[in-house]
């Protein structure tokens, strides 16, 4: 009995893995009242679409077109133009929710239900997801790009000296970007180090407010929080607006963002990672404020690792340590990783054995 359990859950844990996503290279509740209380005039109050489903004509729908055609759920080829997006929930709108759904780890309803309605809401990274189904967790941009340098690779960057935010000292801003590179570099074969000149660097760093030369403006408070492009441009940008923040001890603001979590998430895209499924990584495109993440997890580590190999004095074990107890948190809707899963079987065996020997 005990052996029959132990291939059925095998069997379960051992579904096969699929290739990363890739997606196109535009950088394009509870938080509802934070939203809407200190950000008036945000377009991103969707509330009243709550609940809307195929058929519905909702008066400012085609807002929330946009929003979805922005981020890459509505004709990714060949954008429909602003004027002819409509307020009719219709085939399309249905596929583009379904989509989003999918991609963000949402119970794929195809309805604005209320999960996804405060996801839409939330604050976000501006680089768009990718809009096809998804078969894996990580993604990469349209091609795959990467860093080409020799080996062992050496990476520059530089904050602008002109677009900054006076707020936080210049010192704890620069810390805040050394710990984040950090982390990338310690699981991959790629050092980063802070140039002398911010226009000579690789990856160049700034404060921006609205429209800033990019063709990807900043909205304000709470919308999209920042944006970074992928390899080997090097533009990594955050929205000034924001009331960003290094310690929430001394920040009490409530919209407040954690800055270290923003720039180890807008490396990730420097580097050639997509936005993931898997809400606990770093690479999921949004975060609530007064919130932190900053630890790379399993499905971070993998797919940069993927594009750039292994840093030779990394070890998995500290990751797995923490992955395996969320790997059940998950359950079977998302696949735990081959690392995860190999984790668990490893417990499994022993757990059995011990039975089968008591028997």
């Amino acid at each position: 009995m005990f052996r029959f359990c132990f291939i059925f859950f095998s069997l379960l844990l051992c579904l096969p893995c699929f290739p990363a996503r890739t997606l196109r290279s535009n950088p394009s509740t509870e938080l509802t009242a934070v939203h809407a209380q200190n950000n008036p005039n945000t377009t991103r109050d969707f509330t009243k679409f709550l609940d809307a489903g195929k058929g519905s004509h909702v008066s400012g729908m085609s807002e929330l077109k946009k929003y979805f055609q922005q981020f890459g759920y509505l004709d990714e080829d060949e954008q429909i133009p602003i004027s002819n997006l409509t307020d009719v929930f219709d085939d399309s709108f249905e596929s583009a929710v379904r989509n989003y759904q999918t991609t963000l780890g949402l119970s794929v309803t195809g309805k604005l239900d209320s999960d996804t309605v405060s996801q839409l809401m939330a604050p976000r990274c501006g680089v768009a997801d990718h809009a096809a189904s998804v078969t894996a967790h990580y993604a990469y941009f349209y091609g795959e790009p990467r860093w080409a340098r020799p080996s062992p690779m050496t990476l520059t960057y530089a904050l602008s000296p002109d677009y900054s935010i006076d707020y936080i000292a210049r010192s704890d801003i620069e810390s805040v970007f050394e710990r984040a590179f950090s982390r990338w570099s310690a699981v991959i074969p790629v050092n980063f180090t802070a140039a002398e000149e911010y226009w000579a660097a690789d990856i160049k760093i700034g404060f921006f407010s609205g429209e800033h030369g990019d063709g990807e403006p900043f909205d304000g408070v709470l919308g999209v929080l920042a944006h970074a492009f992928s390899p080997q441009d090097g533009r990594f940008h955050l929205d000034a607006a924001e009331r960003w923040a290094v310690d929430f001890e001394t920040e009490k603001s409530r919209v407040a963002v954690d800055l270290e979590s923003v720039a180890t998430h807008e490396i990730g895209h420097v580097l050639g990672l997509g936005h993931t499924s898997v809400k606990e990584a770093v690479m999921y495109p949004s975060l609530s404020p007064r919130k932190t993440k900053v630890e790379l997890k399993i499905d971070d580590v993998e797919g940069v690792q993927a594009l750039y190999g292994s840093n030779p004095n990394f070890n998995f074990n500290s990751l797995l340590e923490s992955d395996t107890s969320s790997c059940w948190a998950v359950g079977f809707g998302a696949r735990p990783s081959l690392w995860a899963t190999a984790w668990v079987m490893i417990v499994l065996t022993c757990l059995f054995g011990f039975f089968d020997h008591m028997i």
